[in-house]
């Protein structure tokens, strides 16, 4: 579900802007105000984050980690609506790539899921 322009309040969400309206493989986002940037892309945790989405669309995702051989980060999205009223459905992305970027950003590159 979509939050308001701020996002809701917790020391454990952090905001990740992405480029775009909506996510596909090879999106980009920059996950800002992480403590120790270096330490997470070491070491990835579960994290709450606030997507906001280039039309201003704020989104509450969850960054996961999986156990086993599937990938290590996902991020899930629950379904919301573009502000041109696309709705996108709920999906599960994905994380194939994360670096600290200037600023300690923390870009991640989202990638499509293997379909069972």
């Amino acid at each position: 579900m979509a939050h308001p322009s701020g996002g809701p309040a917790g020391t454990d969400t952090f905001p990740a802007l992405c480029g775009h309206t909506h996510l596909f493989p090879g999106a980009r986002c920059r996950v800002q105000g992480l403590p120790d940037p270096h330490a997470f892309v070491a070491a990835p945790r579960p994290l709450d984050v606030d997507l906001r989405f280039s039309d201003g669309v704020m989104v509450a995702a969850r960054l996961r980690t999986e156990p086993g051989e599937g990938p290590p980060l996902v991020l899930a999205v629950p379904a919301h609506t573009t502000a041109a009223g696309t709705r996108i459905d709920a999906r599960a992305w994905r994380v194939r790539d994360l670096v600290v970027r200037e600023g300690a950003d923390v870009e991640l590159v989202v990638g499509a899921l293997p379909r069972s």
